[in-house]
């Protein structure tokens, strides 16, 4: 007997059709999950911006969980973020005061008090550090923006006051910004 033919060639074909229907589904149901992750900004991709600042300047919109470097003219680049969690969110203005690749960490007091075990410095690298790839502290000396090794984190409020970018995108505005840089956190 041919495959296709009589009864058990019904039955195949019935089988088939479910499982071109059941990939189709499986196949719609990765492109809605992967639609609602964050998605890193593209290094270059440019999206509409306004506000009045300068170009060169960085500015986080904490309840978007985004920071955009501002091209000028009406253009920014846009990076999904992690932001403060509730109680640790800050506003202002302050400065990049210092740029570092594969920084070591020293959990400052507050973050060591609530975590006593974790040790007095992580070196670079290590998948336990969580400045990721590059950090750019601001003046002021409590807050950097900073990549993750975490990066499931970015595009929530996650952090002790500290910016948080996928290690790419650290990466991308480390190479766009230098020392005195502007940056204004707003609400």
């Amino acid at each position: 007997m041919l495959a296709g033919s009589g009864q058990n060639g019904q039955q195949n074909g019935s089988i088939m059709h479910l499982s071109r229907w059941l990939a189709a589904a499986a196949a719609a149901v990765t492109l809605v999950a992967a639609a609602a992750m964050p998605q890193p900004a593209q290094a270059g991709a440019i999206v509409g911006f306004s506000g009045n600042y300068s170009a060169g300047t960085i500015v986080v919109r904490t309840n978007e969980r985004s920071l955009y470097y501002v091209l000028g003219n009406g253009k920014a680049v846009r990076y999904t973020v992690g932001v403060g969690r509730i109680g640790r969110q800050w506003t202002g203005t302050a400065m990049i005061t210092g740029k570092h690749l594969r920084p070591a960490w020293s959990p400052p007091a507050e973050v060591k008090r609530a975590q006593p075990s974790l040790p007095n410095v992580i070196a670079g690298g290590s998948s336990r550090n969580p400045m990721g790839a590059a950090a750019l502290t601001l003046s002021g000396g409590e807050y950097a923006i900073h990549g993750t090794n975490n990066p499931g984190s970015i595009g929530g409020f996650v952090s002790y006051g500290c910016i948080r970018m996928y290690n790419s995108d650290v990466l991308d505005l480390y190479n766009r910004v230098g020392f005195g840089t502007t940056v204004v956190v707003t609400q």
